[in-house]
């Protein structure tokens, strides 16, 4: 009975060894693209004149700060995140050639050879993922831009943010290049079922911060995001949200009732909320299955 139930389990050892070989070399291969082609540029370009007339007409795009970003030369973005979307607005937002990392999970299939050639490359969220960040490097030292997103994954509360890892700031040591910390609001929540909802999306570009040279004992990293570029992104979340809209703005300035409502608007608004460090929603999922696995063992 015992050799009769090992080979029963024999073909399904086999087929997940396989599988897991599978992704690991699609894992590989991707990075290896990214590091040598990195992308397409004309469809690229393509996709990026298709994204801009949509997301700028639907959402009414407000782009500011795009000259603090430097013209060449490495450098990271470090923005917070809200939305699927957010790579394609900052994409849109600047001239400059976008590379960004993305959840493994999106290479697989033929999402892998879209991604790709818009110059992303995958990252292993929820783990310190060695492989993307040389690759980052790799893309950073031939001058490339490279945004990452230092929460880790989306945070959708409009009012808060989630407190940054360092691995944006472990880049910026290594690779000696500025970090520009970046600001989008307006993409909370951002759909009504399978239609996206009409908002104004503001992003802002802030002053970039050269990294700190790194002293023996001294935590570089955590120094330059915890101190440096997330107080400024925090500092700016808060302003941008805080700026009424056109018509209470108008309102307002022609006299036109709403004077109180328009005056609260008007006026300082604290900083965001931190809610901590947040972890993708698939380990969240998975940890939630867990806990739910007792219960229902009790109740069978």
């Amino acid at each position: 009975m015992a050799s009769d139930g090992a080979r029963a389990t024999e073909p399904i050892v086999v087929r997940v060894s396989r599988n897991s070989d599978r992704v690991i070399e699609a894992e590989r291969g991707a990075h290896a693209y990214a590091r040598a082609r990195g992308f397409s540029t004309p469809f690229y370009a393509v996709i990026r004149a298709l994204a801009s007339a949509v997301l700028r007409t639907w959402f009414r795009v407000r782009v500011s700060g795009v000259e603090h970003i430097p013209s060449d030369g490495g450098v990271i973005v470090a923005s917070n995140h809200k939305n699927f979307l957010d790579p394609f607005f900052i994409g849109i937002a600047t001239r400059r050639h976008v590379r960004f990392m993305a959840k493994i999970e999106l290479f697989k299939g033929p999402l892998a050879w879209f991604f790709l050639r818009l110059g992303a490359f995958p990252i292993r969220r929820g783990e310190s993922d060695t492989d993307a960040l040389e690759t980052a490097a790799a893309v950073l030292g031939a001058g490339g831009l490279v945004v990452v997103f230092p929460e880790g994954t989306r945070v959708d509360r409009p009012d808060a943010l989630g407190a940054p890892r360092h691995g944006a700031g472990r880049l910026a040591v290594q690779t000696g290049v500025p970090v520009v910390p970046t600001v989008i609001t307006g993409t909370s929540h951002l759909w009504r079922g399978a239609l996206p909802k009409l908002r104004s999306v503001k992003i802002a570009f802030l002053p970039p911060v050269e990294p700190p040279q790194p002293v023996p004992g001294h935590d570089a990293a955590s120094e330059l995001i915890d101190e440096r570029v997330w107080p400024a992104v925090q500092d700016e979340y808060g302003r941008l949200s805080a700026k009424p809209g056109l018509i209470l703005a108008a309102l307002t300035v022609a006299g036109v009732g709403g004077g109180l409502l328009a005056k609260r608007r008007l006026g300082p608004r604290r900083q965001p909320g931190l809610v901590g460090k947040v972890e993708p929603r698939r380990l969240r999922a998975r940890k939630a299955r867990r806990r739910g696995l007792p219960r229902l063992r009790v109740r069978r």
